[in-house]
This record gives structure tokens, sequence and C-alpha cells, in this order.
């Protein structure tokens, strides 16, 4: 075992001794190997860190900052010789040769699942850590008004445009008054900054680095998808204590396989249906390796994502039995440059067995979205807020709709518990499969019954998604989503917002109403039950309209303030009427705290502690909702990890409080 040193300042190139350092971490990534430690010093390294080796469970390759934050990865470079074009716009060229074969500015951001019409490229001029606004023209950039979808308006004025012309880039910049030659600006050149280029580089620890300004590619599920920082298909990887910001698309990368008959499938044959495509990838993983011994088991910890305009960590099938935990994730997907449906702070496909846990996700198009295979994934212990479009700033074209937590077409088990969700829309479940269990939650459930199936050539096509033998990979089953099969256990629900659309439905993705009564529209078990209890030999075609049904709901021990809507199903209930209560969210002494009365109102109210034996069987993987290792959940702990006694409060605290401080 070795330990390798690496210093930018460096006077040449050393072996890597503490007296003769290298002077780039590639040099210690070409010779590390399992057990090796290489230790960075303070400095800026601009390059594509490739590590060629892997460690071992026992014995990981090692990359860790000797100062935090203090060694700077960037996939940028600076940029001088501006010469001033019009008004406050300046200009510059520079020969393509600095880019080799990917040149960002003459890469577009597309792909499969892209929605906005705009020409975005995976380029982009930084001015100071402000990563500066695309224009759609010339004439645009030298306007450099705000853009009306953008959520800061001010910083979206800070534009820039470029063209290709006699194997240059031409880029043209505002920078509103102030001068790029005597600023810190640069413009991104490398496409990834720390990511192997070969699958199964395993067990590598990444720790205390910032990482930043990157080109990376739109990164849809069916497709290769980078970030800055990734494992890209390997197993027990760590990245701890970073800051990863400016990414054009994804901050952190946990998928995918580079699969080049399944690449972008659908932009480049469009043959098969989207859904189809997506299907044939999770089969085809089986022959890419994609096995619990082989692939996920990822640990990204305490780390600060931010500024990236994709997602701040995005994931297909390589993130499985993975943790996500202690991160502050904000600002993502907030320019509004780029549109499409793989847009969130966090965005994993099949997410079997992830644990994300004590998150701190704010100011992102949406917070966590776990699209398709949630299978034993549970989000716990987090705090989101303002996951939404603020002061009447309209939906961008080709843009997702907003929300704290959004789970698609999953069979469950999924587990939501002990988060404080404070966004206008809390939960988002066009899925089945899902346990809600001791949240505060201030925002609606929306795309109830919903969201899933399509009317085409005046038909209905269901959405067959895969389900899994249970805490494996291995595909079980295929089967359209029923809806239903949720269980809503001992939450806190304040309507806290006003319902600004009254003609709006569960089934809309921006409902607002709060509550329950959503749920009123699925059967108690006892009526989806009935038409299976008898003893008679059953009979398949009389049986068909049940097996087609919506599945059953259990809804128990809740409370609900300022109006909030209650399900028709639920005996076991507080529904408080008298006073509005109020629910605010502060900053404390570099703290944020929770200020509310309500625990005022909720008197002597109780109920059962809720475990993996009340929460039963998600339907169609029959699987228990229960720990990863298939221990029992006893939810006598809450959002702080205090203890719950033998009877529970409603909401995600065990005692309440007037003032909570939640991170």
């Amino acid at each position: 075992m070795s330990i390798y040193y690496v210093n930018a300042s460096a006077s040449g190139d050393g072996d890597g001794s503490k007296e003769m350092p290298f002077k780039h971490i590639n040099d210690a990534a070409r010779i590390a190997v399992a057990g090796d430690e290489v230790i960075v010093a303070p400095g800026i390294y601009r390059e594509h860190v490739c590590p060629v080796n892997g460690g071992t469970k026992d014995a990981p390759i090692i990359y860790r900052s000797e100062k935090p934050l203090a060694a700077i990865i960037k996939g940028s470079e600076p940029v001088t010789g501006w010469k001033m074009h019009k008004n406050d716009v300046w200009t510059v060229t520079v020969d393509n040769g600095v880019f080799g074969t990917f040149n960002p500015y003459a890469e577009r951001v597309y792909g499969d699942w892209y929605f906005s019409s705009k020409i975005r490229h995976t380029g982009a001029v930084y001015l100071g850590d402000l990563m500066m606004y695309e224009a759609d023209s010339l004439a645009d950039c030298v306007k450099g008004e705000p853009d009306e979808y953008a959520w800061n308006q001010d910083e979206s004025t800070y534009k820039w445009f470029s063209k290709q012309k006699d194997g240059k880039t031409i880029i043209y910049a505002n920078f509103h008054g102030k001068d790029p030659n005597k600023e810190q600006v640069e413009i991104s050149v490398r496409r990834n900054c720390f990511m192997p280029e070969k699958n199964e580089r395993n067990y590598i620890t990444v720790s205390g680095f910032t990482i930043c300004n990157a080109a990376t590619t739109w990164a849809p599920p069916a497709a290769y998808q980078d970030g800055m920082i990734g494992p890209h298909w390997a197993k027990g990887w760590i990245i701890e204590d970073c800051e990863i910001f400016n990414s054009r698309c994804c901050g952190i990368s946990l998928g995918k396989y580079r699969d080049p008959e399944n690449d972008m499938y659908f932009t480049v044959r469009k043959v098969k249906s989207p859904t189809q495509m997506e299907r044939d990838a999770v089969c085809r993983g089986q022959y890419h390796g994609w096995l619990k011994e082989r692939i996920g088991h990822h640990i990204v910890r305490r780390c600060n994502i931010h500024h990236c305009e994709q997602t701040g960590i995005v994931g297909r099938m390589g993130a499985v039995f993975s943790t996500i935990e202690d991160c502050h994730i904000h600002h993502i997907c907030n320019s509004q440059q780029l549109g499409g449906a793989e847009t969130a702070g966090i965005k994993l496909h099949a997410g079997i067995d992830v644990t994300i846990r004590r998150n701190h996700i704010h100011n992102c198009i949406m917070g966590v979205w776990l699209d398709w295979e949630a299978q034993g994934a549970r989000i716990t212990q987090n705090l989101m807020h303002d996951n939404e479009r603020k002061n009447g700033l309209k939906q961008a074209p080709g843009a997702m709709f907003n929300t704290d937590v959004f789970i698609e077409v999953g069979h469950g088990p999924t587990l939501i518990d002990n988060n404080v969700l404070l966004s206008k829309v809390g939960i988002t479940i066009p899925s089945e499969g899902i346990a809600v269990v001791h949240n505060l939650i201030l925002g609606g459930f929306s795309l109830i019954n919903s969201g899933v199936d399509s009317i085409i050539n005046d038909q209905r096509e269901p959405r067959y998604t895969p389900y899994h033998i249970r805490h494996r990979t291995e595909v079980a089953g295929f089967m359209t989503i029923l809806h239903g099969d949720d269980r809503i256990y001992n939450n806190i629900f304040v309507q806290a917002y006003p319902i600004e659309d009254k003609n709006k439905t569960p089934q809309d993705a921006d409902y607002t109403a709060v509550g329950t009564a959503a749920f009123d529209i699925f059967p108690t078990f006892e009526e989806w039950n009935a038409p299976f209890a008898d003893d008679k030999m059953p009979d398949m075609g009389a049986l068909a309209q049940a097996h087609f049904g919506h599945l059953p709901v259990w809804v128990k021990g809740n409370a609900y303030f300022n109006g909030a809507n209650v399900c028709k199903h639920e005996k076991d209930k507080l529904v408080y009427k008298k006073n509005k209560v109020k629910v605010e969210l502060v900053e404390k002494k570099g703290h944020m705290v929770l200020k509310t009365d309500l625990y005022k109102y909720l008197n002597d109210f109780t109920d059962g502690i809720i475990t993996s034996d009340i929460l039963g069987l998600a339907f169609e993987p029959e699987q228990r909702f229960e720990n990863p290792d298939g221990t029992e959940i006893i939810f006598d702990s809450d959002y702080n990890g205090e203890h719950r006694g033998l009877s529970a409060i409603p909401g995600p605290f065990a005692t309440g409080k007037a003032e909570i401080t939640v991170r």
C-alpha cells in the first residue's frame, strides 16, 4: 500500500513522493491500486481524472484533498484576450484544438426525454462562480434582458452566445459593465472532472474536493449517463465532503452502463416507444452485469451539491443498494435553460434498496424523483422546501412541474417517512405500493390515479414497468400501475398555502389541496378482498375485473389542520377546526428552525407505533416494507433520532415543540 502526493504548484513532474509530488492527479490515477491513497494539496487542477484501477472492499483507493475543499478540480479553463464587441458585450476566439474530440460549443444538449425546443450547448461561460446563461442569438446576448422563466432574474441577464467558424469557436458574452480581462472568466472545455472511462473500477473514495464547471451531457435513463464525478458502472464508491457545482447537466452520476445499441435509442432510431426502450434497457442490464454482487452499494455523504442544470445526482440502475445522506442539495435546474423529464435534486431510475436520508433539499425543480423500480427505496428524515417556482414565474416550455417527492410508475414497496415536506406540492405518486408515515406535509398529493397510461390510436396503452426479486436486481415480472396499495399513517397535514386554482384535481401534477381525500377513490382492504375471499373454485373470467381494479389503501392516525381534507376511509384521526395554525421555517444562528404552534392543538391525540408488519406487503413484488437486509422496521425513532415510546403523536417528531431545529 502506497501513499502518493499531488501538488499543482510542484515545479515539475515528480515521482509522487512527499518530496517530489506529482503535478497532476491523473499521474497518480494511472498507477494507484487497491489500498493506495492519493493526497492532493490545495490548488486548481484542470484535468479529467480518469482512474485506471479500482480497489477492493477491504482496500479501496482513496483520493483525499489535503485541506477540505481546497483541492479544486475544474472542467474549465481561464480565457483572456477579450475584445469589446458592442455595449456591454465582449468577444473572444478560441481555437478548437483545445477541446480535442469533444467541443462543448458544438455539442448540443439533446436526446431522449429532452423536450425543450431551445438550442443549448454543453459548454458555458463562467463569471466567477456564476454560470452565465446561453442566449438564443447574438442579438439576445446584446440585449441582456432577463429570461422570463429563470428562477433568478438578475443572474439571467448575464448571457453568452457562440458560433463556429474555420475551426474556431467565437464566444460573445454580456458582462454588464464588468471588464472580463480584469475578472475571473472561464469557459468549460472538459466533459467530466473525475470519472473512469471503463466499467467496474470499484471501491474508490473521493473525499473533500471542490468539483465544478464541466460540460456534461444530457443524461436520460436509456443512455450513457455522465456527471462531473461518478463511478460510471461500478461498485462501492464513496463520494464525501465535496462541493459540486456548475455542471451544465448533472453533478454526480451513479449510472449507467454504456451500450451503443441502446444509447439514446429513441432519439436515434425512433421505431420503439420510449417505454419499450426503457424496458429493453432494464433487461439488457443483466447482460452488462447488473447484479447485486457487482453494481451499486455507493455512498454519497455530506456533499454540497448546487447549481447544476439537470440534476444534482442522477443514476439509472447503477445506484442500487446505495445511500445518499447528510447532503445539502439546492438550486438545481433553476436557470430553466434545459427542459425535459430528467430534472430534480436527486433523479434515480431503479432505486432498488436506495436510502435517501437526512438531506436538506431546496430550491430545486423537484426534490427527489424516483422513477421506475423504486423497490425497497426509503426517503427518510429529509428537510425539503421551496422546491417550486416563485413570484408568478411560468413553467418553461419542456420543463417539468414542481414537487418535493415524485415516485413514478413503481410497484413499491417505497417508504416516505419522518420527513419535513414544506413545498406547495408534497408527494406525487402515479405509482402503487407507497407508505407515507410520520411526515409533516404542507403540500398536496398529486397525480393520484393519473400520469401512467396513454390513449394512443383511440385505445389505452398501458405502461408496463418491472418489479424485482426481493432485494435483488433480477426482474421478477412486469405490470402496469393499478394505483392504490398505499399506506398513510401518522402524518400531519397542514393547508399552509392558498389553493390558487380550485379547478385542479388530484389527477393534476400541480394539485395543492392538502390532505388524504384524494384516496377516497380506492377501496378498503375488505372491499378489495371480497371477490377473493370465498372458498369456491376460482373463475378467471369472473375475477378479471377485480384483477385490474384499484388496489386498497390504509389511512389512519393522521392529524389535519387549516382545512386539510380527509379520506372518507379514515376513522382514527384528528381534525382541528378552531384556529389556523402556523408553520414557518427560519434560519437561526446557522441552523434551520421550524417554528409552529400546531403542537398546542394536538392535545392528547396519539396512535400506535408503526412497524413493517403493520405496513404489510407491497402487492406486485410481494415484498414487505422493511430494511434492505430484510429486517423489520419499527418506526420508534423520529426525524432527529429521538425515541418514541409506547405510542406516538403524528408527524416526524417524537415530542412537539414551538421551535425545533431541523438542520
